[in-house]
Order: structure tokens, then sequence, then C-alpha cells
């Protein structure tokens, strides 16, 4: 079979979960079935490189378009990007398409090579309006596109109950189209890894008990829930907030001051780390985690809750999208009850009672280090015998193989 991924993130440029999907898919794929697949990865960048039968290829086109409104610049750069991938793509038996970033791409490819097109559901822009600050009205038009894309796509890869749900009813999705198939880790990669001097290095005490957020400093991840929270949180910890990559100017100086106040107002510890870190690195504050926040008000999937679980550190998150999927309550970790404001509005109904929630749930864990201990360690195994990429290949292959059988013969 001759696969082709269509994405805007690939290393060594990631910034979400999409990235970390495509880059771990692309190569269990590529070992599937002793290697007899080839897959072609074309994404936003300058990435040239062929690993067996695997190939990476980045589309960066040097022309540019004048922008009527400057944040429709990023959104007219992934329209020509898609342009070049319609052109770029090989004869492909499936084209698998991950985020809007190069839906267009993919719906031009479909009618271009006869391919069954494929979408994998990472999120989805109506969920996420706080995207109209980075794109302006350009979010409409990227809205328009991904809704375009859900209505041609031959098959949707719902990466949670909750995201079939969400395809099926804002774009109307025939059920028989969605499969859920749930991200992975690779658990050989991620695991407990010690290494105090890397925390000393990052400024964090490894002798005071850490509890963790990791993620872009962005309205979907609730890190600004968290940073409220911590005035709620009761001594004896330290707060590691390892965020950065904001998603705009405003967010980033309501996120600086809002950590400034904590410092001031907090009775614990707090470590801002403004960037994102290496894997490596990120590996070690997992492991040294007594507790893991997630108080994300949109998550598809997340694939961070499995990187923690995998390092053995029970998870705190809110209940919503795919997080409930992952974290068992009581076994794994605590959910957070989410009482959304409804409407456009992703944002909790009270965001103090959230936060005040949030910080209930870390005090609880953190008053109770043997039952944080089996929930670290029934975490790992939790993703070990649920979450492997291997699987996830294999059950991407049967879908790919149903797609194609039920094209040949269609215009």
């Amino acid at each position: 079979m001759r696969i082709a991924l269509l994405t805007n993130e690939y290393p060594p440029n990631v910034y979400g979960g999409a990235g970390v999907h495509v880059e771990y898919l692309s190569r269990e794929l590529a070992r599937a079935d002793r290697g007899t697949h080839h897959v072609d990865v074309l994404c936003f960048g300058e990435q040239n490189e062929t690993r067996g039968n695997l190939r990476v290829r980045g589309v960066a086109p040097s022309l540019r378009f004048a922008a009527q409104d400057p944040r429709h610049a990023r959104f007219l750069d992934a329209l020509l990007r898609d342009l070049a991938m319609a052109g770029a793509v090989e004869s492909p038996d499936v084209v698998h398409c991950h985020t809007w970033y190069s839906h267009l791409a993919g719906c031009l490819a479909r009618p271009l090579t006869g391919a069954p097109l494929v979408l994998t559901t990472h999120s989805l822009e109506p969920h996420r309006p706080w995207k109209v600050e980075q794109l302006g009205t350009a979010y409409h038009a990227s809205t328009w596109i991904e809704r375009t894309a859900y209505e041609n796509a031959d098959g949707v890869v719902a990466v949670s109950e909750a995201m079939k749900h969400d395809v099926q009813t804002l774009y109307g999705v025939a059920p028989e189209r969605v499969r859920v198939i749930h991200n992975g880790i690779d658990p050989d990669e991620y695991q407990p890894r010690p290494a105090p001097a890397t925390l000393r290095r990052l400024g964090v005490d490894p002798d005071i008990p850490i509890v963790l957020f990791v993620g872009r400093i962005t309205r979907q991840k609730g890190i600004l829930h968290l940073v409220r929270a911590i005035k709620y949180l009761r001594p004896g910890m330290q707060v590691v907030l390892c965020a950065g990559a904001p998603d705009t100017a405003e967010i980033a100086a309501e996120m600086t001051a809002l950590v400034a106040e904590a410092k001031r107002d907090a009775r614990t510890g707090i470590v801002w780390i403004p960037e994102m870190l290496p894997k490596e690195d990120v590996i070690t504050l997992y492991t040294h985690a007594a507790v893991f926040v997630c108080p994300s008000v949109y998550e598809p999937f997340g694939i961070i809750n499995l990187e923690a679980m995998a390092c053995e550190t029970p998870v705190v998150g809110a209940a919503v999208g795919g997080i409930p999927e992952i974290v068992v309550p009581g076994e794994t970790g605590l959910l957070v009850p989410f009482d959304a404001a409804g409407g456009d509005s992703p944002e909790p109904r009270n965001p103090d009672s959230f936060s005040r929630a949030l910080a209930s749930a870390v005090n609880d864990l953190m008053d109770a280090p043997e039952r944080r201990r089996a929930m670290g360690n029934a975490a790992r195994r939790r993703v070990l015998e649920h979450f492997s990429w291997g699987h996830i290949a294999q059950v991407t292959l049967e879908f790919y193989r149903e797609l194609i059988e039920q094209r040949r013969g269609r215009p």
C-alpha cells in the first residue's frame, strides 16, 4: 500500500498532539507488515529525509500573498502549501490528512488521484472559537474548509468516542464513515527516567513534591485556570509550569500577569519554564512529578496524559473530551467535573469553581503519597495494555483497506 500522510506538523516542527500523532503513526505504518507499505509524509517545512520506506518531504513555497488583515497571512500560507502538496502527492492508495491546515490538499488530491480521503479529528474548529484571536475572520474560512473536507471524506478517524459524537453532530458525518482509533504512546521512550541534575538545571528543586503542567499557552489547554487554582493549593509543594508557544501576544501577557499575581499570593513555589523543552527534559519532569494536571477546556484526546501515565505519574484532568477515555478516576488519577458555559463558549460556567475543584483534587492526591504511587503504577499498566502505536497502526491499516475496497469502481 502507498500511503500519503498530509500534515502541518512534523518533527522538528511540532507544537501539539497532531504532530506527535503523525510522527509515531508514520513510523509504525512503515514498520507494519514487515515493511511492505510505502509511507510518504508531506508537511509544512523544509524537511527532506528518507528512512527505508518512510519518506518525509517538507513543503515551503517562496510565494507570499498580500493579506487584508495580518492575521490572515497564516491562513493564506496554509492554502499555498496545500496546493503544493496536492501537486506533490505521488500515486497514493490512500490520502490521510491531519488538521484543517492540510484539508484543502486532501480535498484536491482525492479527485486528482482517485484515492480515498481519510481525516483524523485532532480538533474541530467550531469548538475553538478563541482561534479568532489568531486568525481574525480567516477563522471562518478555516472552519468552512474543515466542514467541506468532512463532508467529502471517505473515512474519518475519531481519536475518541467524544470526537466521534462531535464530528457527527457538527458536520453530519454518517456513523459508518467514522472509526474510533485512539492515539498512542511509545512506552519504551516514555518511561521513568530520574535525573535530579536535570531538574536543578531547569530551576526545579528535586526535593519538593512537584505538581506539573506541560503544554502550550492557549485557552484550549486551560492553563490560565490552573494558574488561578495555585492560590488554593496547600503549602509543601511546587507547581512547575512547562508552558511556552503562546497563541497570541494577548494570552502571553495575560499568562505573565497571572503568574506574577500567583507568585505574590500563593503558599506554594512556582517555577515557570516559558519554552517548549526537549523531549528528554520533559520525560524527566514527568518522572519526578507527584501529580500531572491537565486542565483543558477542550481536549479531543490528550496524548499528554498518556506521556505522564507512562512515566508512572497520576493525572488530575478535566472531565472533557477524550480525557475520561484515558484517565480512570480513582485508579490512574482523578477527574474534575466540568460544567461548560454553553453556546459557542467551551469555557467553564463558573471559572473560580473549576479552579477550586482542580486545586481540591491536587490537594487530595498530594495528601496521600501511597495512593499516588499505586495510581502511578496502574497508570503505566493501562498505557501498556491499551495505547500501543503498533496496535493503532494495524487498526488504521484495516480501515484503509476497507475504504480502498469501497472506493474502487467509483468516480
